[in-house]
């Protein structure tokens, strides 16, 4: 039996700002562990054939599908864990869960296999990772007799902040190599995130479960559910999979034809139309529930609870103190943070922001990045520190025309070879060795020494060695902005305008 992973890594985290931010948003943070969580997902099914032998899954390596321009944050993190992928597909533009799933299924099938596809988002967490692959290995033996399944959350609690499942007469399969009885249950709703009396109703009933957002099912089944369903969706995403283009480690799906694609998600494309469906010809909706410490942790306060909190119910990250405190978050990453007599707050520390906030209002914390949408401000876009294929750059002062940035290259990678009209430039060396070409010159630099870039010169700053190089820059000029770059070679193939 062949099991296709599939990450779907297209979310933005809002509700976790300031940590996640639009360019980094919260599935490349660790926030539970050393490893992202994005790692972590991949992490998770390490050891599923092992501890299952008798169902002979043959475990492939993960399809992603993500933002295009998450590209390189995907690849650099799975380099780091010394893990591969079988493709990373990259979406022109973010079009919700169905169309990204559409990608995957064609990737999955284009060399005429059909394996079973295990849909997980990038940004959930789960404690118990050994009774996950055991549910997963029971949802592979039934998505291979021919059933769409989906994982129900056992509830802990009367959550408003989750979409619930709703479900119906028990199914049971047979193992037909070792008589092993599969319980699952037939789905028979889906219902919207409800209000604390509703959740609490729920709750009680016994027979509602969280919404997931994590599926099993073949490849084709799903193929074929979306051309019954959504015909729309199917037409322009196999037409933006089939003009794919193969772009280095990556998959670019055709912008035009995707274009077209309506934006919708698994649970309203499909998965309802299909639990509500009277065609007996029409595979069966199954929901197998779960209860493995899952969270999506999709406000503050999830953190909060997933988190290992002091005998006060604290959870301190960083540099941070408390006195007289009880059931508070505090993340503190670049300066001193202390709280005294205070109770049930969120409080999180960055470079360029601060968030305070009640336990209660952790889902309003999107307001802040809507206010700062409509300001036209970048600290919902970009942390003070920004990510490169290269390496990274921080902003470390500015004024009236002049700016200075840290830039860290990693070993063996390069900037493009560019130039800009409206500033100069004069580098810095921190640690480490620099290659820098400026018009017909190439030359080295060493700790300690400098060199100027002119403006409107043709130049590159490359590090060839096998310590990251650190180096100060110092930009001064009537414009400043990042989009005063003329790329002329780039070894990333990043278009013109592209970070």
């Amino acid at each position: 039996m062949l099991l296709q992973p599939v990450i779907l890594s297209g979310g933005s985290g809002t509700r976790l700002w300031p940590l996640s931010r639009e360019s980094y948003p919260k599935q490349f943070l660790s926030l539970t562990s050393e490893h992202t969580m994005l790692q972590e997902t991949v992490r998770r099914l390490d050891g599923l054939a092992d501890e299952h032998p008798r169902e002979a899954i043959g475990l492939c390596d993960p399809i992603v599908v993500c933002n295009e321009s998450h590209r390189f944050l995907v690849a650099e993190q799975f380099r780091v864990i010394g893990r591969r992928t079988a493709d990373i597909i990259l979406e022109p533009k973010g079009r919700n869960t169905a169309p990204a799933l559409t990608l995957a299924a064609f990737a999955a099938t284009r060399d005429g296999a059909d394996p079973i596809l295990l849909v997980m988002p990038a940004d959930h967490t789960i404690r118990d990772e050994v009774g996950f692959r055991a549910a997963v290995a029971d949802a592979c033996q039934v998505a291979a007799a021919g059933f769409v399944v989906t994982f129900g959350i056992v509830p802990s609690k009367p959550e408003t902040g989750y979409g619930y499942i709703r479900q119906g007469a028990p199914y049971a399969l047979k193992d037909i190599q070792d008589g092993r009885a599969h319980r699952a249950f037939r789905l028979d709703a889906f219902v919207e995130k409800p209000d604390a009396q509703t959740a609490s109703a729920y709750l009680a009933a016994g027979q509602y479960l969280w919404n997931s957002g994590i599926f099993v099912m073949r490849a084709s089944l799903w193929l074929g559910l979306i051309e019954r369903f959504r015909p729309e969706i199917a037409r322009a995403a196999g037409d933006a999979y089939q003009s794919s283009q193969v772009d280095g480690d990556f998959r670019r799906a055709d912008a035009d034809c995707f274009a077209r694609c309506p934006s919708d998600s698994i649970d309203y494309a499909v998965m309802e139309p299909l639990a509500s469906a009277a065609d007996t010809d029409l595979p069966g909706a199954v929901v197998v529930s779960l209860d493995v410490g899952w969270s999506d942790v999709g406000a503050w306060s999830a953190l909060w609870e997933v988190r290992e909190r002091d005998a006060a119910g604290n959870v301190l990250d960083g540099d941070a103190f408390v006195h007289n405190a009880r059931n508070n978050l505090l993340i503190a990453h670049h300066r001193m943070l202390a709280a005294i007599g205070v109770e049930d707050l969120i409080v999180v520390e960055t470079p360029d922001a601060v968030l305070v906030a009640t336990q209660s209002s952790a889902q309003d914390v999107k307001a802040v990045t809507q206010f700062l949408q409509h300001e036209h401000r970048n600290e919902h876009r970009h942390h003070q520190r920004v990510h490169r294929p290269w390496g990274s750059y921080e902003a470390i002062g500015e004024g009236s025309r002049y700016q200075v940035k840290r830039l860290i290259v990693k070993p063996g990678e390069s900037l493009s070879l560019q130039m800009h009209h409206h500033r100069a430039e004069h580098w810095i060396v921190v640690s480490g060795t620099a290659r820098v070409t400026c018009d017909d010159r190439t030359f080295l630099l060493t700790e300690n020494q400098s060199t100027y870039i002119p403006i409107g010169s043709s130049h590159r700053l490359e590090n060839p060695g096998t310590i990251r190089l650190e180096l100060i820059e110092v930009q001064s000029g009537s414009y400043l902005g990042e989009d005063d770059i003329v790329r002329f070679e780039d070894r990333y193939n990043r278009r013109q305008g592209e970070c």
